[in-house]
C-alpha cells in the first residue's frame, strides 16, 4: 500500500516570490491610463458585435481609439523621460 503524501509544503514554498513586487505594481499604475483607455475602446467594439453600427456607434469607436492612442502615446513620453535623464534626446 502507498502512502498518500501532502506536497503543501513543496507547493507553498514559493508563495512570498508569488507577489508582485514593488516596481511592478509601479509599473502596472504607471500603464494604468493605456489600459483602461483599451478596456474603453474594446468595450465600444463588443458593443457594435451583434447588430450594424451606427453612426453614434462609429464616432464612440473613434473617440476611444483616439482616446486610446493618445494614452499610449502618453506612456511612451513618460516612460522615455523616466529612461533618458534630462528629457535629452
Amino acid at each position: 500500500m502507498n502512502t498518500i503524501v501532502t506536497v503543501q509544503d513543496a507547493v507553498t514554498a514559493f508563495a512570498d516570490f508569488m507577489e508582485p513586487t514593488a516596481a511592478e505594481l509601479d509599473a502596472i499604475e504607471l500603464e494604468m491610463p493605456a489600459i483602461l483607455a483599451d478596456v474603453h475602446l474594446l468595450d465600444a467594439q463588443i458593443i457594435t458585435l451583434d447588430r450594424t453600427p451606427t453612426e453614434l456607434d462609429a464616432r464612440r469607436i473613434r473617440r476611444a481609439r483616439r482616446r486610446a492612442l493618445a494614452a499610449r502615446v502618453a506612456l511612451l513620453n513618460r516612460t522615455a523621460g523616466a529612461i533618458l535623464p534630462g528629457g535629452a534626446a
